[in-house]
């Protein structure tokens, strides 16, 4: 009995060693940095590092988690999207609409964000560090 139990024991320990999990949809991250569309696409935990996703249609996306250091979402629509927790250090985000987004958690450190609609917004816990913040409803403390 007890060898039976250590060999599955061993065999699960291999599964999970070997295989990495990985929340995003390959084909979807694929159709967006080649379409710039991707409404209600399971984006999570995405790497989007420096991706040029100007205008992009990204309603209802689940981008939880996803890594977007650098990239630029000028004019990109958020509306409704689950950004909680996502990484938008040193992002450009002019003219985005962050329409009833989830942003808790997410981290604008050194993002630059102009005139970007937040209405409806949830925004607990952001990180504004080095952000400049022009014509937009988020200030320090993530306040609307």
């Amino acid at each position: 009995m007890k060898l039976q139990l250590l060999t599955i024991l061993g065999i699960l320990a291999s599964l999970v060693s070997f295989n990495p999990v990985r929340a995003e949809n390959p084909a979807q991250v694929k159709q967006l940095l080649e379409t710039g569309e991707c409404y209600q696409c399971d984006l999570s935990g995405a790497d989007l590092r420096e991706a040029h996703l100007i205008g992009a249609d990204l309603r209802e996306a689940n981008l939880e988690g996803a890594n977007l250091l650098g990239a630029n979402l000028e004019g990109a629509d958020l509306t409704g999207a689950n950004l909680e927790g996502a990484n938008f250090t040193a992002a450009f985000l002019t003219n985005a609409s962050f329409i009833k987004a989830d942003l808790d958690g997410v981290n604008f450190t050194a993002a630059t964000i102009i005139d970007a609609d937040v209405s409806g917004a949830s925004m607990i816990g952001i990180d504004l560090t080095n952000a400049t913040v022009y014509n937009t409803g988020i200030a320090i403390g993530g306040g609307e």
